[in-house]
């Protein structure tokens, strides 16, 4: 059975000199209440017009045109 080749260490010298650099800690600010509230609230908005549209309580009977509407207010709550 032929053996495995032995890996060489590196030498001490041939290793980094410097020790690398650590990014400063930057302090992020926190979204603001109305953000969010809005963001919940389109999402929330959406999942309403689907579920009255397949419930058929939306005006005009049920269409297309309202499950793309909430499928746009959707995608606009995650966007955010």
């Amino acid at each position: 059975m032929p053996k495995s080749k032995v890996r060489k260490k590196k030498k001490q010298s041939q290793r980094r000199a410097t020790p690398p650099s650590t990014p400063e800690a930057k302090y992020k600010e926190s979204s603001p209440t109305w953000y969010v509230a809005v963001m919940f609230g389109l999402i929330a908005i959406g999942g309403l017009i689907i579920i009255l549209n397949y419930i058929g309580l939306t005006p005009g009977d049920t269409s297309n045109a309202w499950l793309i509407g909430g499928l746009a207010a959707i995608a606009a709550g995650f966007a955010m």
